[in-house]
């Protein structure tokens, strides 16, 4: 029984630092038609071959503001109303990487950590000592590094796709709660409206217990 204690014990200590080596990087990101609309391109160039976003239709880019001319190139013979599915073939992803990968549709809000994980993975790629390829947030991914961090010769070079990834990850932010910005749009008008109201409402409570008294 105290060596079930014990292993407990140093279990519960070494998953904190285990996590320590690998701090998420803090970022927030912008959710504006522009930069949406480059996260979604960088998408659909680099991870649109493997990855789904089964939640998002092609006609909800456009009435987002994204270029309908770029709309069309990605969709392809497809409806405007066709979700926006892998290239690849979900068994031949299996075959490939030993299981298909994960639907973006909610990963931001999916992961821990939500935008900062995406964004830490994605350039967290690197090669170890021995030439075999690694990522420090998550050690055991079969993913390739598809943003080419790992090979980045320079700090111009790495800056560039760092800022690439950012707007991957603007765009996954947006994908995973569409309505977002409307939704906010709209909850100003109503506190605004609720305001209005309970001004009105005071001076009409105000004039009512003048005649009372």
């Amino acid at each position: 029984m105290s060596k079930l204690i014990t292993l407990l014990l140093l279990s519960c200590i070494s998953i904190p630092s285990l996590a320590s080596e690998a701090k998420l990087e803090n970022i927030q990101v912008m959710t504006d038609v522009q930069t949406v609309e480059r996260g979604a391109e960088a998408l659909m160039t680099d991870c649109h071959s493997c990855h789904s976003l089964k939640y998002i239709r092609y006609r909800d880019l456009v009435n987002y503001g994204v270029d309908k001319g770029k709309v069309d190139a990605w969709r392809g013979d497809l409806s405007m109303d066709a979700a926006v599915m892998a290239q690849m073939a979900e068994a031949d992803s299996e075959l490939a990487f030993g299981k298909a990968p994960p639907d973006l549709s909610l990963i931001a809000k999916a992961r821990e950590g939500g935008a900062s994980y995406i964004y830490s993975y994605l350039v967290g790629y690197f090669i170890s000592s021995d030439g075999m390829p690694g990522n420090h947030y998550f050690p055991e991914t079969k993913m390739p590094d598809v943003l080419g961090i790992s090979g980045a010769s320079n700090e111009k070079e790495r800056a560039e796709i760092q800022s690439k990834a950012r707007d991957i990850v603007a765009f996954m932010v947006w994908a995973a709660d569409p309505n977002g910005p409307e939704r906010i749009r709209l909850g100003y008008y109503v506190i605004a409206y609720l305001i209005v109201l309970t001004t009105l409402l005071y001076f009409v409570k105000n004039q009512v217990w003048s005649r009372l008294k």
